[in-house]
């Protein structure tokens, strides 16, 4: 279903976009475009801009359509994959064992260097020689 809805979307989009490329401004005709005056006649006495006009606002309504109902099955799908399901049966816990045998660990942790014989500079600057003129 979302495949048909998607497929119908892309192909709207794609016809709106042709039709908006094949209408002209206000004053120019299809026959302008086509390279006669006499081509009005196909799409009646008014020209093609009411026809073009409504096929291209019923493309547009379409593509709205199916954009909402993409969005709703979208939504439904990630609703579904954050369902939470709880085991029927109570899980059993692991049996306690009675007897600690707690043991100090082998070695013992190192020892804090206090040597405060490493000379750091104060300053940035102050590792930095002097510039000569």
């Amino acid at each position: 279903m979302y495949q048909f809805i998607l497929f119908i979307h892309v192909l709207a989009a794609v016809l709106i976009v042709a039709l908006v490329l094949v209408q002209q401004g206000k004053g120019a005709t299809v026959g302008a475009a086509f390279g006669s005056g006499a081509s009005q006649t196909m799409f009646g006495s008014r020209g093609s801009g009411s026809f073009l006009f409504r096929l291209t606002m019923g493309f547009i309504a379409l593509f709205f359509i199916t954009s909402i109902a993409l969005n709703n099955l979208a939504m439904k799908a990630y609703k579904q994959e954050r369902v939470i399901t709880v085991p029927a049966t109570p899980v059993r816990s692991a049996p306690v064992n009675n007897q600690t045998n707690i043991t100090a660990p082998a070695e013992a942790a190192p020892a804090v260097n206090t040597n405060t014989n490493n000379k750091t500079p104060a300053s940035p600057a102050e590792g930095i020689p002097a510039r000569k003129k």
